[in-house]
Formats: C-alpha cells, structure tokens, sequence
C-alpha cells in the first residue's frame, strides 16, 4: 500500500494533533496531498512542519468545523485547487465535561454535540458534493467506543458518538451505489493530547482504564489512523457502512481465566 494514496487529494479534519496528526502523516507518506484542519493553528503547524519533514505535501486549513459557512468554504477550495476529493477523515472532536446527567451544564451538552455530531454531519453534506460527481470517494467518521457503550458521567460525549455511528450509516446507505465508502472509526482509549487532559483531571480513572484494556494499555494514535488509512484504501474495497472498533479489547466483555 506504499504508493495507494499516490496523487489522490485527502482531507483530515482534528488534524493539529493525535489521531489526526498521525493520519494526516501516515496519508502524506503514500503519496497523497493532504489538506489538514483544525481549530488549532499551532497544532496545524507542528502537523505541516511534521510532513514536510518527511517529504510530504500538506495544505493547511484554520477553520471550525461545526460552522457551515467556514466547512462549506473548505471544500469550494479544495474543489478550486484541486479538482476533487478522494478521501476524507473527519476527525475533530471533543469530550466535554464530566457531569450525572441531571447536572450536565445544557451550554456544554450543545456544544459537544456542535463539534462532534454537527461537524460530521456538515463536512459529509459538502464532501458528497465533491465526490458524486467523480463518481468514487471514501469517508471515515471517528466515533468512539462510547458509541457501544454508556460512560457514566458523559451524556454529551455518548450521545453525539452514537449519533455519528447512525449518521455513517445513513450516509453509507444513500452513497454505495455512487462508489462511494462510508465507515466509521470507533477507537478505544487512545494517548492522545485530550484524552491525558483528561486523565490529569482523574487520574483514577485512567488507571482504571487502562487495567480494564486486555491488552493493558492504551492505543498510540497512530495505531488508529492505520485503521483510518485502510478504510480509506482499496483493500477496504467491500466495507460499507461498518463501525471499526480499535479498542485493545475493550468492548469484548467477560474476564479473564
């Protein structure tokens, strides 16, 4: 797969850090150019800076990615430079803050839903609109774990990764027949910059965490934005509307002997 990506034009949204880094990274090194963004404009250089040393071909985009007018504007440039889009990863997201439901903030509530349900939705409307006419396109959309599942104390974060999963499937519905791809990413505990904000905010819990992972730790991210990169190739060819959980385990269940 060293040369799949070899020409094709690839955006990768969350791409300032972590999962998105890694991916927008692992896209550039097969050859594709990779338009990045993020809200974060210092993440977004480091992520620049990062290809370029490597010898790969990185546009950068600041941009919110729950504001229509700033999506939509994204992709009316990448239509402009260059011509089409064959892969997209939305990635960004947050976790919002930990409440009982009852006590969850409802400002916090609509704004986890705003950057993680919201923005997928948006960046999909604008996407297909580059893809159909090409006739061919892969799209990617993190959920989490949290789409299986229901972490005490995040409401939000649930509700808005379960509703990517509904939306991928969805949009994989009303797409295949055009040749175009749509799955989602459901990682695990992942080392990501968010993910040890929060652990330093409750550090119990992340190392409750960690223990419950039968494979006794937590995923590097670029663990899973290989997973992102294979969805997005042709060896991924007959996977349609799936939700692919890269977990460490987990989500199995049971215990161990």
């Amino acid at each position: 797969m060293s040369d799949e990506f070899d020409g094709k034009i690839v955006l990768v949204t969350g791409a300032g850090s972590g999962i998105g880094q890694e991916a927008v990274r692992s896209f550039a090194e097969r050859g594709a150019l990779v338009y990045a963004a993020d809200l974060n404009a210092k993440g977004l250089a480091a992520t620049a800076d990062l290809v370029a040393s490597t010898g790969g071909t990185v546009r950068s985009a600041h941009l919110d990615v729950a504001d229509e007018t700033a999506v939509a504007d994204l992709l009316a440039r990448i239509a402009t430079e260059a011509g089409r889009l064959d892969a997209a990863f939305n990635n960004a997201g947050i976790t919002g803050s930990t409440h009982l439901l009852e006590d969850y903030p409802t400002e916090d509530f609509d704004r986890v839903l705003r950057v993680n349900l919201r923005s997928i939705f948006l960046a999909m409307k604008y996407e297909l609109r580059l893809m159909k006419p090409a006739g061919s396109g892969t799209i990617v959309n993190t959920a989490s774990v949290a789409a299986l599942t229901g972490p005490g104390g995040m409401s939000a974060y649930a509700a808005s990764k379960h509703g990517v999963h509904g939306l991928t499937r969805v949009a994989a519905m009303e797409n295949a027949s055009h040749n175009i791809r749509i799955n989602a990413l459901a990682p695990g505990w992942t080392e990501t910059p968010m993910v040890a904000a929060n652990s330093a905010q409750n550090p119990a819990f992340a190392e409750l965490a960690r223990k419950a992972i039968p494979a006794k730790r937590g995923a590097h991210p670029k663990e899973i934005a290989a997973a992102a990169v294979w969805l997005s190739s042709s060896q991924a060819s007959y996977v349609f509307g799936q939700m692919i959980v890269v977990d460490g385990g987990m989500t199995i269940g049971g215990f161990e002997p």
